[in-house]
Formats: C-alpha cells, structure tokens, sequence
C-alpha cells in the first residue's frame, strides 16, 4: 500500500532532505585522489549528529556503516574500507538520514579527479535521466512512464539500466511502496497522487545490466566488471507540484 503524506510530514521531510543534501555537498567536497571511503563515512556519520537526526542505513539489514561508496564497477550499497580513491575513478555516495520521524535518501556519483570522457558521459547521462523521469511526475501519471523514459534515455547512449535495483517510496520507512523501476514493465504501475514521496533512482552500466555480489559480500556491482552509475533524489507531490526534497 502506498502511503499518502499530509502537508505538515512532506514539510518535515523536505526539511530532513535539505540536511540530507547539505552533509551530501560536504562529502562531494571531500571526493578526491587519497582519500579513504572510512574517512568519508566517518565524516557522514558526524554531520548527521550534528544536525541531530540518524543514519538510515545504519542497522538496516544488518549494513554496519552510515553511507554507502560504490566505486567503478560498483553499483550501490557497497561498504566504506581502507581503500583509497585513485585518479580517474568515479564513486558513488548513496545516503539517507531519519530525520524527525521522517526518512529522505539521495545519491550522487563524483569523479575522482580526471576522469576518461568514457567516465564523465555516463555521469551525464545518469543525471539527465534521472531529471527527465522526474520532469514526468504528476498527478494521474502512471509509475511506468517515469521508468520507460529513462529506460529509453539511457539506451539512446548505448547504455543499459541495473533491471535488479530500483527505486521506491519512502516516509516512516526507508523501503516504502512503490517499487518504482528503471525500465518499462507490461503494465502501468500505479497512479501518481498528491502527497506521495518516493525515491526515483537510476542505475547504469556501461556494459551489461546482470550484477553480482560485490567484494565486501553485502554491495552490488556489475557482473560484466563494467563502469556504472548512481544518482537518485527524494521526490513529493505536492499541492505546488513537483518537488525535490532532497536539495541544499
């Protein structure tokens, strides 16, 4: 079941997502050659103690840590190390906080100093399509049509979407319904309404879309060892239309 929020909970969580975005801009900051995935964690971990709110993922099925950085051919959901980032590769900072009773979740993905033109299209065209499924929020709209344009965005580059992720509702849980998918499904899906919040999410690979357990046992990565992709933002319907909860 979708659950409907009321004005008073979508203002409480666009003001978790404003925090959430704020940490976010600080950790991008952050992102360059040298620097441990820990050390990125570490610094999640006290901007949300900071702002009195809680680490979302922190104890969800069992992931020990407050962030998630997926690097290259790492999807998402991957655990921060000793590892340090390198020139030229490209992470992915996936992050949510529970905040006044209210979660928001947001993923961005950061070169690493100079990256391959290869690296930097797919950064581009991940954002883009995450923006233009968001541009087809509405009341009325059907989930599906968020899914099929990005699907048909993305492989307009040659590129596939991650078919086994997807993104979903959100509010007193961070997993909420609907699953909302990356690519186009037979059916329509639900109707969009006033006053759902949800998760739209794109995931891309340069190569196949099939994944595999990542190294650390818990993550996900592609199982072709292709580049892949992350962003996502948390989304509201709201009496003003469309808005993105999660910006600084």
């Amino acid at each position: 079941m979708i659950k409907i929020k009321t004005e008073k909970e979508i203002e409480i969580m666009k003001e978790g997502g404003r925090i959430l975005a704020g940490i976010m801009l600080s950790l991008e900051k952050m992102v360059k050659p040298g620097v441990k995935t820990k050390e990125l964690n570490r610094v999640a971990s006290d901007l949300v103690l900071k702002y009195k709110a809680k680490c979302s993922f922190k104890g969800y099925q069992d992931f020990p840590f407050c962030l998630c950085t997926s690097v290259n051919e790492e999807i998402v959901h991957c655990f921060p190390s000793e590892r340090k980032l390198k020139e030229g590769d490209i992470i992915s900072l996936d992050f949510g906080i529970y905040y006044k009773g209210f979660h928001t979740d947001m993923a961005i993905t950061v070169p690493v100093g100079n990256i391959s033109n290869e690296a930097q299209k797919l950064i581009e065209v991940t954002k883009e399509a995450l923006n233009m499924g968001i541009k087809k929020v509405a009341p009325g709209v059907h989930f599906n049509k968020i899914s099929e344009t990005i699907e048909e965005y993305v492989k307009s580059y040659g590129y596939n979407v991650i078919r086994e992720l997807c993104g979903h509702g959100i509010g007193k849980d961070i997993h909420e319904d609907p699953q909302i998918l990356n690519f186009k499904e037979n059916n329509k899906g639900p109707e969009i309404k006033q006053g759902m919040v949800f998760c739209i999410e794109p995931m891309v690979s340069i190569g196949d879309w099939r994944i595999k357990k990542a190294r650390d046992g818990y993550g996900f990565q592609t199982r072709d060892g292709s580049l892949s992709c992350h962003f996502e933002h948390t989304i509201a319907v709201t009496q003003k239309g469309t808005e993105i909860l999660t910006v600084f």
